[in-house]
């Protein structure tokens, strides 16, 4: 049992990391993607996008804080 909760704490340590609004973002992304993709509407844009405003939106996080 110590290895299962091992391994699981190590990926909800690589996923999530510091910051769980970054992760939660890309995984709603994904979500609104997956349905978009299913709903016939091309939207292969959409996850870089979320993902670069996420980071830029991080990092000014990041400087106020300083």
């Amino acid at each position: 049992m110590h290895y299962i909760k091992a391994f699981l704490t190590f990926w909800y340590d690589f996923i999530v990391g510091d910051d769980w609004t970054i992760a939660a973002s890309i995984a709603a992304a994904i979500a609104v993607t997956l349905w978009l993709v299913q709903s016939d509407i091309d939207a292969w844009w959409l996850l870089p996008a979320v993902a670069i405003l996420t980071l830029g939106f991080s990092l000014w996080r990041g400087a106020q804080a300083e």
